[in-house]
């Protein structure tokens, strides 16, 4: 995911200011999919993959960052 949401998207769409990370664009129609289905869990299964993968794959490139920075502290 290339393009981020901007602090007026996640604002108007009320986004915690914990949750407005790399993914939140992807946390917006995750959101609303969910109050318009009354976050029934069977509901908004495609919406609720893309943000789960977004986060483990921003997980996975942070890990490698901080691996990166202590190997470098070692040398």
């Amino acid at each position: 995911m290339s393009e981020k949401a901007t602090q007026e998207e996640m604002a108007k769409a009320r986004i915690p200011f914990e949750y407005r990370d790399y993914c939140a664009k992807l946390l917006i129609p995750l959101n609303q999919c969910r109050g318009e289905n009354y976050y029934l869990p069977w509901k908004c299964g495609n919406e609720r993959h893309a943000y789960e993968k977004c986060q483990y794959e921003d997980f996975k490139r942070r890990m490698k960052e901080q691996q990166t920075r202590s190997e470098e502290l070692e040398d």
